[in-house]
């Protein structure tokens, strides 16, 4: 629990545009009247240095719809081109008889 409780003092700290230091941590988890162990705040704080945690975040953000953007436009290809993959796919297939010898030789 204490470590979900560090991770929104660390948005929190992020989003008023604070640094996120273990002192910045330990005092907002005690204004909010949480018992949170030191070791909690040093990790993250140690963690998060030197890094903008908005920018971290609104990556997973981009990564997403980006990722799924790409495979609908390949979904959405022409049927020309989805033939053209499926001549391609044949020629693979039968290019195991050219070897010689077959599945049931």
């Amino acid at each position: 629990m204490s470590d979900a409780i560090i991770s929104y003092a660390s948005f929190i700290l992020a989003d008023a545009g604070l640094e996120i230091t273990s002192d910045n941590l330990q005092a907002l988890t005690k204004a909010a009247g949480a018992n949170v162990e030191n070791v909690w705040a040093d990790v993250y704080a140690k963690a998060l240095e030197g890094k903008d945690l908005k920018e971290i975040l609104s990556g997973f953000h981009a990564a997403g719809p980006a990722a799924g953007a790409s495979s609908a436009g390949a979904a959405s290809g022409s049927s020309g081109e989805a033939a053209a993959e499926e001549e391609v796919e044949e020629e693979k297939e039968e290019s195991d008889d050219d070897m010689g010898f077959g599945l049931f030789d």
